[in-house]
């Protein structure tokens, strides 16, 4: 064993699985196991999620439904109504949740978020400005992708370093929220009343109408980016021990957190384009996966699982409180992240932080 490779085992004790020679990602029995229960959380929300309400399939023909035999009711609840949502809650949860775990391994702040760095903000900006100023000809999901991508171009260039300085990062990023929200808040404020409450309801976040061709976008998103966040984590696990100890290991840190800045950015602007700036998720998965396991790491399966569990359990909500009707699941998720806040500044306190 070289001294690389000894100085590795020492700073991370785990088991590490490989696939070829360039491949390999370190695993924990504590892991496992969470993603198994969070696996099993989440089936379990997906069942509800289908079976639930009025319209719901029965329990004893979900089995059925799912493998092929649905008709009539069942079948466009299925394939109309619920099977696309569901699809899209969970594959956008997993997006948002991987992402949140890249930017805050990068950033080393539990706050770090795609939403800090103006995404959400430049996406409801791009968003809003397509319904008013073009409702016919640029649909409202394609508008928020032009403006997430806008908000990260600016973002880039006023920071003077690109995505490689998480300081400069953040500070950029605030600044561009507070615009993309001014103008958000603007159209709102300018357009017809109806029109006004469709588009506040996209950019709160809305699952609500979705389709398999929305499904098939933030899967395809996830199939790309997936594979190239496993040959990262290596190094982002090795970044954990610090930029000097990391950059004499090999990792090149500079790159690493180059990469992993512009993976979180595709998937949040996937996740964005199929269901509006949805908030939080990103921020509260990454921190609820670490808390489990009480260990380091940038925990990228686990937040994706947990990201794709609250989502699908916020969207259950929506769909079922019956105080809050046709309320957007991003308000949901707003509660979420301000009682993950609040928990939060209360733990800082205790420890005398604050």
């Amino acid at each position: 064993m070289t001294s690389q490779q000894a100085a590795v085992r020492t700073a991370s004790p785990r088991r590490v699985l490989r696939a070829g020679g360039r491949v390999a990602v370190p695993v924990r029995r504590v892991s496992v196991l969470t993603a198994l229960v969070l696996l099993v959380l989440l089936v379990a929300g997906a069942v509800a999620t289908l079976s639930l309400g009025r319209l719901g399939i029965p329990l004893a023909d979900l089995a059925g439904a799912v493998t092929g035999g649905a008709e009539g009711k069942n079948a466009f609840v299925l394939e109309r109504l619920r099977g696309p949502r569901l699809t899209v809650a969970v594959g956008t949860g997993a997006a948002l949740g991987l992402s949140g775990a890249l930017f805050q391994s990068v950033t080393r702040n539990p706050l770090g978020s795609p939403d800090v760095i103006g995404l959400a903000s430049g996406a409801g900006a791009g968003a809003a400005i397509s319904a008013l100023l073009f409702p016919d000809t640029v649909p409202v999901a394609l508008g928020a992708l032009i403006g997430a991508v806008l908000a990260m171009v600016l973002v880039y260039v006023s920071t003077g370093t690109g995505f490689r300085n998480p300081a400069r990062l953040v500070i950029a990023g605030i600044g561009v929220a507070a615009i993309g929200t001014a103008i958000t808040q603007y159209v709102v404020y300018a357009m017809e009343r109806d029109r006004a409450a469709v588009l506040s309801a996209y950019v709160n976040g809305s699952l609500s109408a979705r389709s398999w061709e929305d499904a098939t976008t933030i899967w395809l998103v996830l199939l790309v980016v997936a594979p190239l966040t496993v040959l990262l984590s290596r190094r982002l696990d090795i970044g954990e021990m610090g930029d000097d100890i990391a950059a004499a290991l090999g990792s090149e840190p500079r790159r690493t957190k180059t990469a992993a800045v512009v993976l979180a950015i595709v998937l949040s602007a996937g996740a964005v384009g199929v269901a509006g700036p949805i908030a939080f998720i990103a921020l509260t998965s990454p921190q609820v996966a670490k808390r489990i396991t009480r260990a380091s790491g940038p925990h990228l399966a686990l937040s994706a699982l947990t990201g794709a569990l609250l989502l699908v359990l916020a969207d259950l909500c929506a769909q079922q409180l019956p105080l809050f009707d046709n309320l957007p699941v991003g308000i949901y998720t707003m509660a979420i992240g301000g009682v993950y806040l609040g928990c939060l500044l209360v733990r800082e306190w205790r420890r005398g932080v604050l």
